[in-house]
């Protein structure tokens, strides 16, 4: 595994609005400890959804506050329930965090370095661009957004970067153009970008088209975003008369091992591919959620990340579970 998760819990000492969809929450911890972590790092939070505990995973806003941990939640209505969950809590209330861990590897020896936040993807990008600042290196950033007022922490970044900073908002006509933002930049430079699904899938194409190296543009997902509606859909297992419902509120993997068919896993955001499992047949449609595929896997159909992917109507996989010999 890529990290070992250590779970502690810690109070919600404020929470606040930095735009009309997205809510900050200021998260210390009990045990009065903040382990240092590398910029672009996450958290797990354990919070409630429909009365069930449920662990969900958000990225570290840059904090100039070394004993607490910075997060901020977009309320997103066709969402699993995690930020409905997160809403909810008020200024007091104790949750469970994990340690913070980075599944983003960044080549820090660099001299040209890029950075692109799509929405709510700004969260780890923030960290990223101070740690930049910190070592006297000016990097740019494309922030879009469907307009300004969604742009959080807006004020922050602009006198952190300056001119460095650019907003491209949707609503003025100023949407990012990544082929020409990727063609500008000197031959040695990284991108670093985190956005939605199709953000990310473009960003791909466009640097693979201008024949870059594929390691030299790192990125991270939303882990639920995806490009159809997030909807109850049903997975059948092979050679068994087993066929699950998958919620709205509940990943693939989720339904998977509660009803005992163990799938391993282990970021359980689509980046690492731990969790794969055979697709056999799809009544419908699937929607890779990974960023672990490539656009053909993915248009083949053979495999799914159960962590993060969902589909429309019914898919049948085999996990290679066998309850005869899990009872040996």
């Amino acid at each position: 595994m890529r990290f070992t998760e250590q779970w502690s819990w810690c109070t919600v000492e404020s929470i606040s609005d930095v735009t009309p969809t997205i809510r900050e929450f200021r998260l210390r911890p009990e045990n009065g400890r903040l382990p240092p972590y590398p910029a672009g790092s996450h958290i797990g939070v354990t919070v409630l959804i429909d009365g069930q505990p449920e662990r969900r995973s958000y990225s570290l806003v840059e904090n100039g506050d070394a004993n607490t941990y910075r997060i901020a939640v977009r309320r997103a209505p066709d969402s699993r329930g995690g930020s409905r969950g997160m809403w909810s809590l008020q200024a007091g209330a104790r949750i469970e965090i994990s340690n913070p861990a980075s599944l983003l590897e960044i080549d820090w020896t660099r001299k040209n370095y890029c950075l692109i936040a799509g929405g709510i993807g700004i969260t780890p990008i923030t960290g990223i661009a101070a740690a930049l600042r910190r070592r006297n290196i000016d990097a740019a950033l494309h922030y879009a957004v469907k307009s300004r007022s969604d742009a959080a922490f807006l004020d922050e970044l602009s006198a952190l970067l300056g001119d460095r900073l650019t907003v491209h908002a949707s609503d003025e006509g100023a949407r990012l153009d990544l082929e020409a933002t990727f063609r500008a930049l000197p031959d040695d430079a990284i991108a670093i970008m985190c956005g939605p699904m199709r953000m990310l899938e473009a960003a791909r194409r466009a640097w693979n088209d201008l024949g870059r190296g594929p390691a030299d543009l790192r990125y991270e997902t939303f882990g639920s975003s995806g490009l159809k509606p997030t909807a109850e859909f049903r997975v059948r297992l092979k050679d068994t008369d087993t066929e699950l419902v998958v919620p709205q509120n509940s990943s693939m993997l989720d339904a998977l091992n509660g009803a005992g068919f163990e799938v391993i896993s282990d970021c359980q955001r689509g980046e690492c591919g731990v969790c794969a499992v055979d697709v056999i047949a799809v009544d419908g449609e699937i929607d890779h959620r990974d960023v672990f595929f490539s656009d053909q896997q993915k248009h083949d159909n053979r495999k799914i990340c159960p962590c993060v992917s969902r589909a429309i109507g019914v898919v049948t996989i085999d996990t290679l579970y066998r309850p005869e010999a899990a009872h040996r």
